[in-house]
């Protein structure tokens, strides 16, 4: 064997080692390559791509007016008043549901999501638990990720604790996080006393308080898809109890079960201010690495909550809170950020709800979306970066916990609501607090909005009933 020839061999040896490697990588999941190796998953436009990123930040029962720009007097939150200074903030937002699970799925759906028929929180898996939101193959995440977007959710999931209703099933390529719908801030183990912290669905255990690891989680998924696009959830799971304060290690009595505002072990409002100011200094963690990264200018940053707040939160001016339709427990902050695309330092009196940032999203993406997916929500920016008027809207809600239905329906200024055999009419735009009833002068306004209330439970629950769904007694 000649000299030459052994060289010869020897540069087409490595040839089939590197091309070797590159057919391993080929044929590796997005999710495994991204994650197994902390580096962004190659994507076609990751050089000329111009499509903005999405940063969807949403809170756990923060009350209406617990934001400095809401109304909050005894609350530092600079940074989402920065936030709210930068964009533009909504006045007449609304969560999909009065609880956890319910308002999530309308996120991740885009639809009612008594279609699926989840209208009451999950419990623990160690309860029985085999509920969840089911996998439709149409998801926010996964439509985003159908058209090249990189997708994470960092926090708190709440919609299934089985492989088939996982985050990753509904087309997040990472998850870190907790499954149930609350956990112990320092143990992060959930109300049965389990372990509760997971990435992807393997369990993890990590040191450190529940709000900063989500924050921290959260810059470090932007700074490794920094050149290409994402999109990413963080669902804090604070201000939700257990009250546990940071910087104060503890262990939650029973496991967050504490109910009862007459419980003195449950917590106090400083504490709940306390929960509150670390999740803003999260969020402004989040937005200086976006600043520090040069993505300002391309990246979207909404921040909105799941429900109205509990007894330690402040729903000032509203009536009532989480648990109920009233506005108090569906009626929640929300503010957008898109430079150059919404104004800043303005106040849209658009009424909005959670299935409504699912359309804008996949708008602004300009990500395909299939008839399959039937989204009943409304894209915003056209509203948002004066396109288009405000517009009026009919929206619906109903929860039925713990043997109670309430119902609601948003017409315009008209607001109707049936709490258990009571019927109510306000003129919310004028009574945000709900105070006078006016049933009695407006009858066919009652009237009209009950037959239209009965016609979309006929529809939701059809729909539900043709999916498999059972819905709740």
């Amino acid at each position: 064997m000649t000299p030459a020839f052994r060289l010869r061999l020897r540069v087409w040896h490595r040839h089939v080692i590197v091309c070797g490697i590159l057919a391993c990588g080929l044929f590796t999941s997005p999710r495994s390559a991204l994650w197994a190796q902390a580096a962004p998953r190659a994507a076609p436009h990751a050089v000329t791509d111009t499509r903005p990123n999405v940063v969807l930040i949403m809170a756990d029962d923060m009350g209406f007016a617990d934001i400095g720009v809401y109304g909050a007097t005894d609350i530092r939150t600079p940074h989402l008043d920065r936030l709210a200074r930068d964009g533009t903030r909504f006045t007449q937002f609304y969560a999909n549901g009065v609880l956890c699970t319910p308002t999530r799925a309308g996120l991740i759906t885009g639809r009612y999501q008594q279609r699926y028929g989840v209208e009451v929180p999950l419990t623990n898996p160690t309860a029985g638990e085999r509920g969840g939101l089911v996998a439709t193959g149409t998801s926010l995440p996964q439509l985003l990720r159908g058209n090249g977007y990189t997708t994470a959710l960092v926090g708190k999931w709440h919609l299934g604790y089985d492989a088939t209703m996982s985050p990753g099933a509904h087309g997040f390529d990472w998850f870190w996080g907790l499954k149930s719908g609350y956990h112990d801030y320092y143990q992060h183990t959930d109300g049965a006393g389990q372990p509760d912290l997971f990435e992807n669905d393997t369990p993890i255990s990590v040191a450190g308080y529940s709000t900063d690891l989500i924050a921290q989680q959260a810059v470090r998924f932007i700074e490794r898809q920094r050149h290409a696009p994402f999109f990413i959830d963080v669902a804090f799971n604070a201000p939700h109890w257990p009250f546990q304060p940071p910087d104060a290690p503890s262990v939650a009595r029973e496991n967050g079960r504490l109910l009862s505002p007459s419980d003195s072990a449950a917590g106090t409002r400083a504490d709940y201010i306390a929960m509150v100011e670390r999740m803003d200094r999260g969020i402004g963690d989040i937005l200086r690495a976006i600043d520090r990264l040069g993505l300002r200018q391309r990246t979207i940053v909404i921040f909105t909550n799941d429900n109205g707040g509990e007894w330690l939160s402040n729903n000032a001016p509203l009536f009532n809170r989480k648990y109920t339709v009233w506005e108090g427990g569906i009626r929640v902050p929300t503010i957008v950020r898109w430079p150059g695309r919404v104004p800043a330092n303005v106040r849209s009196a658009q009424v909005g709800i959670t299935m409504d940032l699912t359309a804008s999203v996949l708008a602004a993406t300009n990500t395909p979306v299939p008839a399959s997916a039937r989204l009943e929500g409304m894209n915003l920016f056209p509203v948002l970066g004066g396109k288009q008027a405000v517009t009026p809207r009919t929206l619906f809600w109903r929860s039925t916990f713990e043997g109670r239905t309430q119902r609601a329906v948003r017409d315009g200024r008209w607001k109707y609501v049936r709490d258990a055999n009571h019927d109510f009419v306000f003129d919310v735009s004028r009574d945000t607090g709900e105070r006078h009833d006016l049933t009695r002068r407006f009858p066919e306004v009652a009237r009209r909005l009950r037959q239209r209330l009965l016609a979309w439970e006929r529809d939701v629950d059809a729909e539900a009933r043709a999916n498999g769904a059972i819905r709740a007694p």
